[in-house]
């Protein structure tokens, strides 16, 4: 995968200490980078405080030390719907289409701070995702898993962000389903929207990221190139098991 250019970043988490509860600390000093036109993965053992981090960032868990920067501005404990018109998208593992709506309906969600934008912005995700046009008016609920998961991130990128942030996007799918949605963020980030990934499915997600991140118990644990994690001897041995003969 080409390297993006380098610059200011577009989006930081400096020293995050986060919680659901106080005096209960799941994140503990973790920091991460994003930059412009790049994919940047977040993997590592569970309970290691991967979806708490992009939670924090997006202003879903309180952040009691430590800061968010968007392009070089603090949003710390930024209410979402304001980052959400500040240009950062997000996707939560679950429950994250509307069942009963269409696709044409749960796109329109997305779009609800500028309805007026519905024929520029739809053209752009139908750009992206060809189905979710064919499928436009197809309950979202009878979709396949992979499909739902490209109605989501549709949806949120309605607003056309700067930064996509997902939790977990192939959780609970079968593994075809589950290469389905990596070729939909390869997808996003070829359009020029930075993502920012949590992933279960380590070694998928560290093959098209740019950059990734290791977890472990809300610290960071190791960072490098994706490629460079992948064969990585202590990041192999210690978070993402025995790989194939072919990923070595």
């Amino acid at each position: 995968m080409t390297e993006p250019a380098g610059g200011t970043p577009l989006l930081e988490a400096r020293g995050i200490v986060a919680g659901y509860v106080r005096g209960v600390i799941i994140l503990n000093n973790c920091s991460i980078t994003l930059n412009a036109g790049e994919i940047v993965g977040v993997v590592g053992p569970n309970g290691a405080g991967k979806s708490t981090l992009v939670k924090a960032v997006f202003g879903l868990v309180p952040v009691w030390s430590g800061e968010v920067l968007l392009r070089g501005r603090p949003v710390t404990n930024t209410r979402p719907h304001r980052l959400v018109e500040a240009g950062i998208g997000y996707v939560p593992q679950t429950e994250n289409v509307f069942p009963r709506l269409s696709v044409r309906e749960n796109l329109e969600m997305g779009l609800f701070l500028e309805p007026k934008a519905w024929r520029e912005r739809f053209d752009f995700v139908a750009g992206l995702f060809p189905l979710l046009r064919e499928r436009a008016g197809q309950r979202a609920g009878s979709l396949s898993g992979g499909e739902r998961q490209m109605v989501a991130m549709g949806r949120a990128l309605m607003m056309r962000p700067d930064v996509l942030l997902l939790d977990e996007p192939s959780a609970g799918l079968a593994p075809a389903y589950q290469e389905e949605v990596f070729e939909q963020v390869i997808a996003v980030g070829r359009a020029g929207v930075a993502v920012l990934m949590v992933e279960q499915n380590a070694r998928r997600c560290l093959q098209i990221a740019h950059r990734g991140y290791v977890l472990d118990q809300g610290r960071n644990a190791y960072e490098g190139r994706g490629e460079d994690l992948l064969h990585d001897e202590n990041v192999v041995e210690l978070y993402l098991g025995t790989l194939s003969a072919t990923s070595r």
